[in-house]
């Protein structure tokens, strides 16, 4: 965790073009959780991370920024929506649940870490309980089966699809939701009632995690992995709440849909501020989860929330539209660009795509064009764009061929979307 701002800010830009002071405003956000974890305990609990609130229209990179940012440092992240939140007395999700989603993520996490120190523990255990399976297969068929070329074979790889008859235990019942509150049915049980082991059918690659997370369950101390958990999330969490400007204003119609808006404004304020959340796992303080909000603010503006809760994002950041050069860095400058990841998807069946940069141009400059013609979505317009330049491609590709290289050049898209130029220019003529 330990990165300086310029480093976050360098990692972000392997994935996320453009918006540097979003960037920024998160680097320096994170930087300061560092600083705060170095001081001494009584300073530390003196200082509360600074909120960010984040506006601009979507598609721009807002909650990619949030989660990349959680990736980058291995914290719990949650995404929320704040318009799936109805003020208390209302029939829906109450904003506590927020936090309780974000602890479910945590002990997740600390117990995937768990589980990998234990692993060599218990693979030996795993692979004979697999290797017991497989003899009861081989035995139907053959009638000399050694259990040590068995073991060969299980550890070459050779046997991952075949599939054998394990025990495992039986899955919880799943949750139930009455009203804003979620039961699990099978845990109200789970002190009377021994856990149930039943026979099933699966593939050795499936079996293997299967057994391995039951035999792990069995070692970890599920006690110590919550109270962990708790510290995670109290401490590094991060809670990314969306589309925030839907929340704001005042509803003039009692009877209205939106007539609890400014009332989940007010729930959430106490979860910003600072207070104890019960959960399954124990209380959760969230004075020190950072939160980071945000939304178009299309009709509404950031001024129109309630006080309270702005004073609780003091750190507010506007991200700006797209432009074409914006788009074409987008379609070949990250990791995980649009141009990569189509020519990933179509080397499964040989086709082997090649981008020119004056192809790049003209769909960069159609994403903008579109944008500002119609609704503005973002780096999301691309994926729409892309789709129909690649829409014949992709459906008389068959894998049955040798390996075949296609330019995709400027003629090519122009080709693809000369009808939708007709449309640009005869709008210019429409009153």
């Amino acid at each position: 965790m330990n990165f300086t701002p310029k480093e976050i800010v360098a990692q972000l830009d392997k994935y996320i073009v453009g918006q540097t002071k979003a960037k920024k405003a998160v680097a320096v956000a994170l930087r300061n959780r560092y600083r705060r974890s170095m001081l001494p305990p009584e300073e530390r609990s003196e200082i509360t991370p600074k909120n960010i609130v984040m506006s601009g229209p979507t598609g721009v990179g807002k909650t990619e920024i949030a989660r990349r940012l959680a990736k980058l440092v291995g914290c719990p992240f949650v995404k929320v929506e704040a318009t799936k939140y109805t003020e208390v007395g209302y029939v829906g999700r109450d904003v506590e649940s927020m936090v309780r989603d974000l602890v479910e993520v945590a002990v997740r996490m600390v117990k995937d870490n768990k589980k990998k120190e234990v692993e060599n523990k218990v693979l030996p255990i795993v692979e004979n309980k697999i290797v017991d399976a497989l003899f009861q297969n081989r035995r139907v068929t053959m009638v000399d089966v050694n259990r040590d070329a068995l073991f060969e074979e299980l550890h070459s790889g050779k046997c991952e699809d075949e599939t054998i008859e394990v025990v495992v235990l039986e899955a919880p019942k799943p949750m139930m939701s009455l009203g804003g509150s979620e039961i699990n049915l099978g845990s109200m049980f789970d002190g009377l009632n021994p856990p149930k082991h039943k026979k099933k059918k699966m593939t050795v690659r499936h079996a293997r995690e299967v057994l391995l997370q039951e035999e792990s369950d069995k070692i970890i101390d599920m006690d110590n992995v919550n109270e962990e958990a708790i510290t995670l999330a109290e401490e590094h969490g991060i809670i990314f709440i969306d589309e925030i400007d839907k929340i704001i204003g005042k509803s003039q119609a009692t009877n209205s849909a939106d007539v609890s808006r400014e009332g989940v404004q007010r729930d959430i304020l106490p979860i910003v501020e600072g207070s104890t959340v019960p959960t399954k796992y124990g209380n959760v303080k969230t004075d020190f989860i950072l939160f980071i909000a945000a939304g178009a603010f299309h009709v509404a503006n950031m001024e129109d929330m309630i006080p309270e809760l702005q004073g609780r994002f003091p750190i507010r950041v506007n991200l700006e539209s797209l432009t074409k050069e914006d788009f074409k860095k987008i379609l070949s400058t990250p990791k995980n660009a649009v141009t990569v990841q189509y020519s990933n998807l179509l080397k499964v069946d040989n086709i082997n795509l090649v981008f020119t940069d004056d192809a790049l141009d003209e769909i960069a400059e159609m994403a903008e064009r579109e944008n500002e013609t119609n609704e503005d979505l973002g780096a999301r317009r691309l994926h729409t764009i892309m789709e129909q330049v690649l829409e014949d491609i992709s459906y008389n590709a068959t894998g049955e061929h040798p390996m075949l290289d296609i330019n995709i050049d400027r003629n090519y898209v122009v080709n693809v979307f000369k009808d939708k130029k007709k449309n640009y220019d005869l709008k210019k003529y429409v009153l």
